[in-house]
């Protein structure tokens, strides 16, 4: 598929890691909902980092969980929207009788992939420290690499995906998330409060 390619997105993600400051840069779109979905991811890391401190009230704990379980659902709703507009790129490619149906979808792969750009960044960090002994520089920078390695098969693996699915060698669904826990109708420790 020429409209995406993993190296594209490799980039976008480490330079908005490199400079977070500033409001979105697209407006709609396939790049809309990839830039959606690493925000959310970013937003995500930081209030995880926040609910595990120890020296807060726990009403600020519970903020940070509330405020996790809804970037959750918008990173979620994000990744809906990439391969929605992934599916209507490629709606053109006619599927081969035997295609194959890829369980995972190109949006959770993207999503993966924005996931791994934050641990690089942060474990980047983490091997750039001097208040720290070197064991703990070697293990992290150990750390890094395997992580790059991670993603650079994930990008390979993403672009494999789109280019057959361009060809209509291997298909995609949208799998609808449906987080039950975030619906007051269907999380029973929800709606059994009003009995």
């Amino acid at each position: 598929m020429d409209a995406l390619k993993a190296p594209e997105i490799l980039s976008f993600h480490d330079a908005s890691l490199a400079a977070p400051a500033g409001g979105a840069r697209f407006a709609e779109g396939l790049w809309h909902a990839i830039e959606a979905n690493h925000r959310c991811n970013c937003l995500l890391w930081d209030e995880e980092d926040l609910a595990r401190r120890r020296s807060v009230p726990d009403s600020e704990i519970a903020a940070n969980k509330r405020a996790i379980d809804g970037y959750n659902q918008k990173r979620n709703d994000a990744i809906e929207r990439i391969d929605e507009q992934l599916l209507v790129l490629i709606s053109k490619a006619k599927t081969g009788k035997h295609a194959r149906l890829s369980s995972e979808t190109p949006g959770a792969m993207i999503d993966r992939l924005s996931i791994l750009s934050l641990k690089i960044h942060h474990m980047r960090a983490q091997t750039l420290r001097t208040d720290v002994e070197r064991a703990h520089i070697d293990a992290c920078s150990a750390k890094l690499a395997r992580l790059a390695e991670q993603r650079s098969d994930l990008a390979g693996c993403l672009d494999r995906l789109l280019e057959e699915a361009a060809r209509g060698s291997t298909y995609f669904k949208v799998y609808r998330q449906f987080k039950m826990y975030n619906d007051p109708a269907l999380n029973p420790a929800i709606y059994g409060e009003k009995r």
